[in-house]
């Protein structure tokens, strides 16, 4: 078999159904055994960056590894900020990149690029393949090391004379990488400690991540078994939500710089903190001398290096966090763990006296559509559907979506968490959209982030693919105006986007409906319209362009000085110490 052949024949293996892609000289010799085999769907992309996006929608919204081929040099290269989204988010990716022919390597050959130290620093791992005996087992090693321990990216650079050359494929009969063994099962006797903690506490705080979704939805059923056992209350990051019911009377809602109020509060004030699969990211710890200051903290997580990397804790648990919350489980009931009941009641009184500040409160208009209004009568009017899938870009939009948009389930939220990347949520909509042809997917946009990758609407024409995308419009870069605002004495220097396009009829030159709202009164009737429509639609819905983002946490300030509104701006610190930006 050539290498191309074993490449098609190892991703056949490993059930890939589906590729993002796009070609060029240096894989020429795989697409061309592509057309000849007929053992996956290759999607199309227009762009190398909105592959790897569409990867991570795939494989976010199914669980599954997302797939990426594209060619060398700039195809590869393309691909890095995608790479990077994928590393800070933990989402699991095999990307493979063409390279020139081996012998040319080094000689800054036409479309050469050191794509494997390129990538070094932004890939869980890498490969670059020089010998056609190897290509069998690195595939297949590339996909167990994307999908084990924590996910991630991993990207392997195969030469174009090693496509050519032939070679025997043999399947390996187990696959191992020869140093990379994560720790699946927790300590029992740091489990025993930590359920100890646990049941002594009085003011305690589930606080939970995206480890909890990667472990599968197993985790997510036992998470909310534990949470309900103690009677604790829950909250989650931005790239938790679905890990536990939002309609569930102990989720206290997101946690973090624009997290709610009781959130965050409680995060503040809690005794005992159950960190499961979150990594105390600077956006939900804000500055570290301030965040939660009298709390023992339990941390479980399956990457050892997320140990104590941020916040010191006083039980860190190594392990999946399905595994650890397994052996939990059966602890406390072989115990009999009882909770200070009269204590956690205390607390959840605390708990709703916070509440009854109604964080997410904004003042309605009659006149002018308000971006939270917008986002809950999508919700309202889509929560009855079985199946919705809602990416995001990174803006004001993203947040409002976070906080007013209720996920009861895990992987139906996609959304770039930790590198924030503007053009994220277009071709992660279209993965997810190819992943689950009959769902409704949408993508919450902002008018600046849309145009970042605004060319996979091509793709979406393509393919047919029904992806809506509802644009808060706002006519700024949002998130950047409002920092201005605060910290810049209202200096809004490149910021308004006085070039933008008529989005409707951007929407009809790719085959799609474009609609438009500027009226509260109009936002129900395009909803409706844009779910009926069995095509790609782009909705632009006009909102209130000076509309801030709160709650919010502002720079420098801890958990409990939070600003829940407009009429709080002016306590807003005119440093940017410890800001961090969405």
């Amino acid at each position: 078999m050539t290498g191309a052949q074993i490449l098609l024949q190892a991703l056949k293996d490993q059930g890939v159904d589906t590729v993002f892609g796009y070609p060029g000289g240096a894989v020429l010799p795989i697409y061309d055994e592509m057309f000849e085999k007929d053992y996956f769907r290759h999607i199309l992309v227009r762009h190398e960056q909105g592959a790897v996006h569409a990867a991570e929608g795939y494989a976010r919204s199914t669980g599954k590894p997302g797939v990426v081929l594209v060619t060398s040099g700039p195809g590869a290269t393309n691909t890095v900020t995608g790479l990077t989204d994928a590393l800070m988010d933990s989402i699991p990716v095999v990307c493979i990149c063409g390279q020139v022919p081996t012998h040319l390597i080094g000689n800054d050959a036409f479309q050469e690029a050191d794509i494997t130290g390129i990538t070094r620093s932004c890939t869980k791992h890498n490969y670059l393949v020089k010998d056609v005996a190897d290509l069998a087992r690195v595939i297949h090693e590339a996909f167990m090391v994307a999908t084990s321990g924590r996910p991630g990216p991993v990207l392997v650079d195969l030469p174009k004379d090693v496509a050519l050359a032939k070679g025997d494929y043999t399947p390996p009969s187990q696959i191992k990488h020869k140093s990379y063994k994560p720790q699946v099962k927790g300590d029992i006797d740091q489990i025993k400690r930590a359920v100890g903690i646990i049941a002594s506490a009085k003011k305690p705080l589930f606080y939970c991540g995206g480890g909890v979704i990667n472990s599968g939805p197993g985790a997510s059923q036992l998470l909310a078994e534990f949470v309900r056992l103690t009677g604790f209350p829950c909250t989650l990051t931005l790239m938790g939500l679905g890990a536990y019911p939002a309609s569930d009377p102990q989720f206290l809602g997101m946690v973090g710089m624009h997290g709610t109020y009781e959130s965050n509060m409680a995060m503040h004030d809690c005794d005992v903190m159950i960190n499961v699969g979150a990594r105390f990211d600077d956006r939900v710890t804000g500055v570290l001398s301030k965040f939660s200051p009298n709390s023992t903290k339990i941390h479980i997580d399956i990457d050892l290096s997320s140990i104590n990397k941020n916040v010191r804790v006083d039980v860190g648990i190594v392990g999946d966090v399905g595994h650890v919350l397994e052996d939990m489980l059966k602890i406390w009931k072989s115990r009999q763990a009882k909770v200070d009941e009269d204590a956690l009641k205390g607390w959840w009184k605390e708990i709703d006296g916070w509440r009854k500040r109604d964080c997410l409160h904004y003042r309605h208009d009659d006149e002018v559509i308000k971006p939270q209004y917008a986002i809950q009568r999508l919700y309202e009017l889509t929560k009855s559907r079985d199946q919705v899938f809602i990416s995001t870009e990174v803006g004001q939009h993203q947040m409002w979506a976070a906080q007013y948009f209720l996920f009861e389930k895990p992987n139906h939220w996609l959304t770039s968490g930790g590198l924030g990347t503007m053009g994220y949520g277009l071709p992660a909509a279209m993965g997810a959209q190819v992943a689950h042809p009959d769902a409704l997917v949408i993508d919450i946009a902002g008018e600046a982030s849309i145009l970042m990758n605004i060319q996979e609407m091509s793709t979406i024409a393509q393919y047919r693919l029904p992806v809506k995308v509802f644009i808060i419009n706002n006519q700024y870069m949002g998130m950047v105006r409002q920092w201005q605002e605060l910290l810049h004495g209202g200096r809004y220097s490149e910021s308004y986007m006085e070039s933008l396009p008529d989005f409707t009829k951007l929407a009809e030159s790719f085959g799609a409906v474009g609609l438009r709202a500027t009226k509260p009164g109009e936002v129900d009737d395009l909803i409706k319209e844009m779910i009926e429509v069995d095509k790609a639609v782009i909705a632009d819905i006009r909102v209130d362009q000076n509309e801030n983002c709160f709650p919010m946490i502002p720079s420098g300030a801890a958990h409990n000085e939070m600003l829940l509104g407009p009429e709080d701006e002016a306590e807003t610190p005119a440093s940017e110490e410890g800001m961090v930006l969405v």
